[in-house]
């Protein structure tokens, strides 16, 4: 019996970034393991930010947010020398640092997120009202600017 060899995928982020490189914005969410509500609360809110402010001195710039009870939402524009699955996993660490600081046992994080190269302003607008309006979806609040885990860090073009 002959066994065919499958030659390996090349990954997909490394497609994209030939096909789209220099300036180009993601749209990024991943969430918690067995969707475990761990994360709407200001200390991690202050971790994101802090996170993403000390993303500018590597030219990561994370644009609109917002962070719900299990999952997080975010655009973020990345440099050229920045992989986003490298960015993904440093932000990670950093929020389980702070969650471990909160008494939280790992393991906080479904393996992997989903993300989508935004290529107009139109597929940009559309992916934030969605966002936007998660908490209002989830009964978390009557208005979307009422939930107190959401902002913007840096203003991404497509604002």
């Amino acid at each position: 019996m002959t066994v065919a060899r499958i030659a390996p995928m090349r990954p997909r982020l490394s497609r994209l970034d030939e096909i789209y490189p220099g300036y180009s914005i993601f749209f990024v969410t991943f969430g918690t393991h067995e969707r475990q509500p761990l994360l709407a609360n200001s200390a991690i809110h202050d971790s994101f930010q802090k996170f993403c402010i000390l993303g500018r001195e590597r030219h990561a710039l994370a644009g609109r947010y917002v962070i719900m009870p299990d999952h997080l939402h975010f655009f973020v524009n990345l440099g050229e020398e920045m992989p986003i699955a490298l960015w993904i996993k440093s932000l990670k660490n950093s929020l389980s640092k702070t969650l471990r600081e909160l008494e939280n046992q790992s393991p906080h994080w479904q393996k992997g997120y989903f993300d989508h190269l935004v290529r107009s302003e139109q597929s940009y607008e559309e992916k934030w009202l969605y966002v936007r309006e998660n908490p209002i979806r989830k009964g978390l609040t009557a208005e979307a600017n009422d939930w107190p885990y959401q902002g913007e860090v840096n203003p991404l073009p497509f604002n």
